[in-house]
């Protein structure tokens, strides 16, 4: 482990504060809340679903698509939309992402047709791929090292591991005692605070040097993205047809021409020397396994809640919450570890104890106590994720210059979101295959059969969870001391 303050692994660096800002724990709420929104509407709408398509009268095809749309624009546009925030702007690119996120959730929450839904819906993808890198690359500048940055990582890994747990509360919360609109509405005024409260407060930083887009670059790497998620959200009507495996290699094949492009280029939209770094690739490839886990598990979570427990969408996202308070409680603990014992220790220990709490999941029964079959498990589960998170976006980002921040925090999402798609797909294939739903028997199984299909799907997501801790403790290597440096010139060797 080798520090670089200059160097070929080295960008340009002049657009680094030259001291944190005194207001920086302002910045990191104003962050924190723009990630919550974005975090929220990957799982709110899921609640109000059957609402709206009922009272918009959308087909069950019409339906799937206000959740993958949002997905597909939001993956395919994060790499261009992070190079987009380091050259136009981090702070401007904030607000504009913010403002269209806010106005296209305002189309949503008044739409009277389902193609004004889902026209509001890829909008809201759009901006969020904006929005998102520009939050965290304003959080990673403002916070270029020491243990402050180690706290507000803490926050916003939390943020990203729990969020998920409230947009159900809150979508339950919505859709019980006002309507399906107002799972979109909310964003509004969250919106509202965020810009008026950041137009005084972030200061503005971009990328020094030369600005200059590689369109070949964000062409390809857009329509790869867009081709896998789209490819992985077809495979849940099988994986054998045409239009799944067809988009799939035709991802494939576009990212690997972007690769290609990327080490021939003279201005790069991803920089290889992000993501070849060994102990960021760690990071990203462990980023991947647990948004397929997380993801795939809470999806089918909530139907055991709804369907084999009768629980009202209120009452289902209350009982996702002890998960999300695991988080919390156990973040502020890491985040005090990782400058003592480093992130190597933390994240090969967290899959493990998260896929403990996945494995106990996987016995759960028809007429089982949510007390006693359920709680221990999201206990576990959230304990597991708060040792992933709060490292994970520590060393996604360490070493980062802030010449390429916002591409690098682009980076990091794209993993979560190409995690999650994969993780939707395979799971929901596994629980057909598990709940028997394509046979006879499994047709007349009842609620067993589907208890059975949620079973095998916690039992491949606690595996998928496992698999991040070998990748961790043979890929990332990260000196302790990397947490208490006040600057951001390391090198991840």
């Amino acid at each position: 482990m080798t520090t670089h303050p200059s160097g070929p692994s080295a960008a340009p660096t002049g657009d680094a504060p030259a001291k944190p800002p005194a207001n920086r724990w302002l910045v990191l709420a104003i962050v924190a809340l723009a990630q919550l929104t974005v975090v929220l509407d990957g799982t709110i709408v899921n609640i109000a679903l059957p609402q709206a398509q009922a009272e918009l009268g959308m087909s069950d095809s019409d339906r799937s698509w206000v959740v993958t749309l949002y997905a597909l624009t939001f993956g395919a546009l994060l790499l261009l939309g992070g190079r987009i925030a380091d050259f136009w702007g981090r702070k401007r690119s904030f607000l504009v992402g913010m403002g269209g996120f806010a106005l296209a959730s305002a189309i949503g929450g008044i739409a009277t047709s389902g193609e004004m839904l889902l026209l509001a819906r890829g909008l809201q993808g759009v901006f969020a791929a904006l929005l998102a890198p520009a939050a965290l690359a304003i959080l990673s500048v403002t916070f270029p090292g020491g243990k402050d940055r180690v706290r507000a990582f803490a926050v916003y890994g939390t943020i990203a591991g729990g969020g998920a747990a409230v947009g159900l509360l809150l979508g339950g919360v919505l859709t019980e005692y006002f309507s399906w609109h107002w799972c979109l509405l909310v964003n509004v005024p969250i919106a509202v605070v965020a810009i008026a409260v950041g137009l005084p407060v972030l200061r503005e930083s971009r990328a020094e040097g030369s600005t200059r887009y590689d369109v070949p670059g964000a062409v390809l790497v857009s329509l790869g993205l867009a081709s896998v998620v789209y490819g992985f959200s077809r495979a849940e009507a099988g994986w054998a047809r045409a239009d799944t495996l067809g988009f799939l290699a035709l991802g494939v094949v576009l990212l690997a021409l972007f690769v290609l492009v990327e080490a021939r280029s003279q201005h790069p939209l991803l920089p290889l020397r992000i993501i070849t770094d060994h102990a960021r690739a760690g990071a990203y490839l462990s980023s991947i396994a647990v948004g397929a886990a997380l993801l795939g598990a809470l999806l089918f979570l909530t139907l055991h809640f709804q369907i084999v427990l009768g629980m009202s969408p209120l009452m289902s996202g209350l009982a996702s919450l002890p998960m999300t308070f695991a988080i919390i409680v156990c973040a502020g603990v890491v985040s005090r570890l990782l400058p003592t014992v480093g992130p190597r220790i933390l994240m090969t220990v967290g899959p493990l104890i998260a896929a403990a709490g996945l494995l106990l999941l996987s016995r759960i029964t028809v007429g089982g106590s949510y007390v006693l079959e359920v709680l221990p498990s999201q206990i576990l589960l959230g304990m597991g994720l708060a040792l992933i998170f709060v490292p994970l976006q520590n060393v996604a980002l360490l070493g980062i210059a802030p010449r390429d921040s916002g591409v690098a925090s682009a980076a990091v999402t794209a993993t979560q979101q190409i995690g999650g798609s994969i993780g939707t797909a395979v799971f929901t294939a596994l629980y057909t295959v598990g709940a028997g739903t394509g046979t006879a028997e499994g047709a007349a199984g009842g609620l067993q059969s589907l208890v059975d299909g949620y079973s095998v799907v916690f039992l491949a997501a606690a595996v998928a969870l496992a698999l991040a801790a070998p990748i961790s403790w043979f890929m990332i290597r990260v000196a302790r001391n990397e947490f208490t440096t006040s600057g951001e010139a390391v090198h991840l060797g």
